[in-house]
This record gives structure tokens, sequence and C-alpha cells, in this order.
């Protein structure tokens, strides 16, 4: 079992995926994952995630791939299209999630507000 809980939960929801299953619960969870995937439901990635008693249920709709970065890279906003780049498959395709001192954001608010950060996750 590794100690990080993010890029644990989103190997599960991606494995879930392969397996041809639309749901997963996640035994282990924090408020930190709880936020990446409420980025994720804003941006129809999933489509409902709540807390049971056995766990995190995430259940996923439109969902290529998610993945944690590692290591987490500090970016300014001018080096975080570099990263677009790398990470997704198109311009106008996914997400990376990135958290800023405001907290954690897309890339696409990042680079409006201004504001670099560390790049955590991304989502296609």
């Amino acid at each position: 079992m590794s100690q990080d809980i993010i890029s644990d939960g989103l190997n599960q929801i991606m494995n879930a995926k392969v397996a041809g299953q639309t749901s997963v619960t996640l035994r282990n969870h924090s408020k930190f994952l709880q936020n990446i995937l409420a980025i994720g439901k804003l941006k129809g990635y999933i489509l409902e995630y709540s807390t049971t008693p056995k766990g995190l249920l995430v259940e996923f709709k439109n969902l290529h791939k998610c993945k944690a970065v590692k290591p987490r890279y500090i970016v300014k906003v001018n080096d975080i299209d570099k990263y677009v780049r790398r990470y997704l498959p198109a311009r106008g395709m996914g997400i990376l999630i990135i958290s800023t001192n405001e907290g954690l954001v897309t890339h696409q608010t990042a680079i409006d507000k201004n504001i670099g950060g560390s790049i955590v996750a991304y989502m296609y």
C-alpha cells in the first residue's frame, strides 16, 4: 500500500474503468482527493461521489484517463502550457489540476487568474 492517497485513488478509478465498471469504492480517501473529484464533477468527468460507511463511492461517466502527476512539478503561469502539451491529448480536451495558494484550480483558471502552483493531477 502506498502513502499517496491521491495517486492510489485515481489509479483505482482507472482500474475500475478498464474493467468496465462505472463506479468504485475507495477505502482510503481524503478531503484533498474529494476536492480533486469535485473539480472532475464540475467538468463532467465524475458523475457523483459520496462517502459511505465502506469508503468513498465514486461514479464516473465521460472519463478516459485520470492520473496523478509524480513528481509534483512547481510551475509558473508562463510554463503551464508546456505541461498541458505534455499531459493532455489536445488543447481543448481535458484539465490539469493545479494546487495554488487560492486552492485547487484547473489550468485554465490558473492562467486566467495569473497564478502558478503545483501540478497535482490531470483528467480527460
